[in-house]
This record gives structure tokens, sequence and C-alpha cells, in this order.
């Protein structure tokens, strides 16, 4: 039996790398944190022409999915690159309202395949949505699955990352149908999966730094102490890939809520890994390292946090 990835999925997630590898992915997010999202827009623009966001919608709304595996290939990107937006949530509504069918579906996900509409997304236990000031659509999820398009949303407030910006959705709006299977499942997978990238992206740069950064005339890179770290960091990354991509291929709800957790806590791990051996320049707000530091914190509570992870795994 083959547990790697197929030609064309290695293909892809290279695909994606570089070109994201060459947009300034940074100075997108700084660019959203702060309201403007003319360069994250355009950003969203060139990952739908690479099919991203279609990986989620079906095929009788101009898509080509839902692919969740090649799915989890792509949000493990958006994570190691740090994008910036509500991803998550919009690709999960591409297939709530998909699986909803109807008019809904029919009049907004051809525009999230093609990357011209901003879906935020609120479910059962979560009361606040992301991005919703930025979004074309908020959606909300019921206990039972009921859908609804909220009408707006109040406050936005900002959370521990500057670039997740959230929002309580609007009381009634518009009955859109009822979503198949647990509202949790799709957005808890690309969650995991974005957090699996972000915590590649922190251990890679955390590396480097101590390849560079010198202590009594040595690397720090080459004490002891710090290769334990390190290695720590990396066992916990690498036992969390093969669950999100087996989570990916069963998509059953223990699977994805144990990718979930070990994703989650192996991305937090790598934030305190990082923000240690970087020393005070880790605090600042000006290196780069401070967008991927603040995000494994609230990648790691959102959609389920450990505690309801594993409240879901031994259900």
């Amino acid at each position: 039996m083959r547990f790697l990835p197929t030609e064309e999925q290695s293909d892809f997630a290279r695909s994606l790398g570089t070109m994201l590898a060459g947009a300034d992915v940074p100075a997108a997010a700084r660019a959203w944190a702060s309201g403007e999202r003319g360069p994250g827009r355009a950003l969203w623009a060139r990952l739908a022409e690479l099919g991203v966001f279609a990986l989620a919608v079906p095929e009788a709304y101009e898509g080509l999915g839902p692919l969740p595996v090649e799915l989890a290939v792509a949000f493990v990107e958006l994570g190691r690159y740090g994008v910036p937006g509500p991803v998550v949530e919009t690709a999960a509504a591409g297939v709530l309202l998909g699986g909803a069918g109807g008019g809904a579906a029919k009049r907004w996900l051809p525009g999230v395949a093609a990357g011209e509409c901003v879906v935020t997304l609120a479910g059962p236990g979560s009361p606040y949505a992301l991005d919703a000031e930025a979004a074309d659509l908020v959606l909300v999820a019921g206990d039972g699955g009921g859908l609804r398009a909220a009408p707006g949303h109040g406050p936005v407030r900002v959370s521990a990352d500057p670039v997740r910006r959230l929002a309580e959705p609007s009381a009634g709006g518009e009955e859109l149908g009822a979503a198949e299977g647990p509202v949790w499942l799709w957005p808890a997978l690309l969650t995991a999966a974005q957090a699996l990238g972000v915590g590649e992206a922190l251990l890679a740069r955390t590396v480097e730094y101590v390849k560079q950064r010198s202590q009594f005339g040595a690397p720090v890179g080459g004490f002891q102490a710090v290769k334990h770290r390190l290695a720590d960091t990396l066992l916990a990354l690498e036992f969390a890939r093969p669950l999100v991509f087996g989570a990916a291929v069963t998509l059953s709800p223990r699977d994805v809520a144990g990718a979930k957790l070990a994703a989650g806590e192996a991305a937090y791990r790598a934030a305190r890994t990082a923000l240690q051996l970087h020393g005070a320049v880790g605090y600042t707000d000006e290196l780069d390292l401070s967008l991927w530091l603040r995000k494994a914190r609230p990648l790691r509570d959102a959609w389920g946090g450990p505690g309801e992870c594993r409240a879901r795994v031994l259900a």
C-alpha cells in the first residue's frame, strides 16, 4: 500500500510553493492586518488560478472537488507561507454549500472557485467569524447543520494574531439549506493542514537562525540542548503529518479530530521553540517570524481546541 503523495500532488505543492515564495506574502499579511485588502485579494486570485479554491467546490458548480487530500496538500503550503484571510472558511464553505445544493450553491460557489468570493464561516461552539468585514458572504452553521447567510456582523475584535480579525455575525438572514455531516469536520481538517505548514515554517526559520547566531564563539545550533529542542519539535511535526493526510483520506470525525490535535500542538510547540531560540529578537513585530509565531496558538484553538479534539477522539 502506498502512503506517499502522488507525483501530481507533489508537483502541485511545488508549483504552489514556488508561486507563494515569489509573492511577498508577509507584505500582503501586514496589509491585511491594517485593513488594506488589495494585496491579499490579488494573492487569492493567483491561488485561484492554480485551482486551490476549486478543489473544494463540486464540479456541478464550476469546481473540481471536493478533493480532501489535494486540499490538505494546498493548505500545508498556505500555512507555510502565511497566506492571510479566511482561506479555511472559504474552502470549507465551498464544501458545505456544495453539499446543501440549491440556489445558494449556484449563486455563490462559482465565485468561490474563481477566487472572486471570500466567505467566512461561524459554526457551533464558535460565536465569531474570521475576517467578516472582508467577506462577501458571512455563513453561519447551526447545531443541526443548518446554514444561513448573516446580514452583517458586530464590532471587529483583534485576536492574538493581528492578521486574524474576529466579529460576531448578526442574527437572522436567509436560510441556505443544511450541510451534510458534522459542520466542524472540513474546517478542522484544513486548519490542521494549515497549522502543520505554520509549524514547519517556524522550524525551518529557527534552524537557519541558530546556524547564524553565535555565542561563546560558536553557532548556538551546535549546542546539545538546542539540538534536542529542535529534534523534539521536528518529531512532533513528523508525527502530525501522516495523521493530517490520513484524516484527509478517511474523513472520519475521529481521525480529523486526532489530526487537528496533533498538528495544533506541534505548531504551538514549534512556536515556543522558535521564540526561545530566537531570544529577544523573536518578540519584535518587525521580524517576519512574528507573523507565524502569532498564528500557532489561534490555529491550535480554532475549530476545536485540544480538549475538544480529545473528547471527539474518545467519542
